[in-house]
């Protein structure tokens, strides 16, 4: 059986194959309105199930995540000399973490800030309400 392509011919990823690629990439971008503006910055993560999370301190992302706010997340990768890649978008709505288990969880899963100038106490999670993938098939040479 072949692969679901989209309008554009590339493979549409199952939700499966959207959550192994997620969980080991690492980085991604996190896109909110913020003031008017949509703002889109790169965090590091893991995930939670099929959540994305994330920690931060005071400023936009937290912000938004302290008003629910609906937000969109985006891995990716390419290969350049293959001409492949895949990406992955994530819709939903952030979330501050204040569950003292989750948090737990969260701490144990090792993950550090890359930028350590500011501490980044606070963790945020998104509640994913979709989650769709896509591939760039290989090219003939």
């Amino acid at each position: 059986m072949a692969a679901a392509t989209d309008h554009a011919g590339l493979a549409v990823l199952s939700f499966e194959e959207c959550l192994e690629l997620m969980a080991h990439t690492g980085v991604g971008r996190v896109a909110f309105l913020a003031d008017g503006e949509i703002e889109v910055l790169p965090v590091n993560y893991t995930v939670e199930g099929a959540r994305v999370a994330f920690r931060t301190a005071t400023g936009s992302k937290l912000e938004a995540a302290v008003e629910r706010a609906v937000v969109a997340f985006e891995v990716d990768a390419y290969d350049k000399v293959e001409r492949t890649g895949w990406s992955v978008v994530i819709k939903g709505r952030a979330e501050v973490v204040l569950d003292a288990a989750l948090v737990a969880r969260l701490e144990r899963s090792g993950l550090k800030p890359y930028s350590t100038a500011v501490p980044k106490p606070e963790w945020v999670v998104i509640h994913p309400t979709a989650i769709t993938g896509r591939r760039v098939p290989p090219h003939e040479k």
